[in-house]
Formats: C-alpha cells, structure tokens, sequence
C-alpha cells in the first residue's frame, strides 16, 4: 500500500505537526478550559480529548492533512492545533431561478464558494454546470 505524504507547514514562528503522546495531556487542559472551550459546544473530559486527538491522527495518516499540533518554534512548547478539513459536502452546488441561471451569476457564486480558507481559489475545482 502507498503512504501518502505528510505536510508538516512551517512557518517562522510556528510549527504544524503531527501528534505526540506528549500533547495529549497539554491538549487535555486545554480542552477542560471553559475560556478557551467558549465557542464549542462544552469543554472535554480527559477520555474525550484524548479521542480528539486519536481522530485528528487517522485523519492526518489518512490524508496526509488534517488538524495538526501547533508548536512554538522557538520554545518547542504546544499550543494548541489548527488545520484543514475535509468537506463532507460538494460546494458548487446552486439553486437560481430559471431566468439567471447563465453562466455569469452561478460561475460568480461558485467561485466563490470553492474558495480556501485564506481567500484564493482551490486548484482543481470547478464552478457548477449551468445547463
């Protein structure tokens, strides 16, 4: 079986790694931080967030991305993760009325639903069909 390759983004001041069993119980701490947990739907025990971790792991070994580890790179010390995920979902769909669906107005709305998070197209994606 193939291994894909995993992306380890670095930038000057941080590191986005893969998972130690040494994140987990900084991780777990965080996780028990109702300040830190304030836009999630409550903070997690110690079995939850250690499950957490084990599913941003299978994810990353599935498809060499995912949530990762977030490193200080001159400190060595764990903050936290950030990452990408998969859409469960195709984003260039579209509903218009029968009258605009030219291709100026869904091409216009799926661009920018295809997207990135930081604001530039997705290579390989294409805007829906218009007929």
């Amino acid at each position: 079986m193939t291994r894909i390759k995993l992306i380890e983004p670095v930038t000057p001041r941080l590191i986005l790694r893969q998972w130690r069993d040494t994140d987990r119980e900084p991780f777990a701490a965080l996780n028990a931080d109702p300040v830190v947990m304030e836009h999630f739907p409550a903070p997690l025990t110690r079995a939850e967030s250690d499950a957490m971790v084990d599913r941003h792991t299978a994810r990353i070994d599935a498809d060499g991305y995912g949530n990762w580890a977030v490193e200080v790179r001159d400190a060595g010390e764990f903050i936290g993760f950030v990452g990408l995920a998969r859409p469960c979902f195709e984003t260039a769909f579209h509903a218009l009325h029968r009258d605009r669906l030219a291709a100026g107005p869904v091409r216009l709305g799926t661009g920018v639903c295809d997207r990135g998070g930081v604001g530039r197209p997705q290579r390989g994606l294409r805007p829906g069909r218009t007929r």
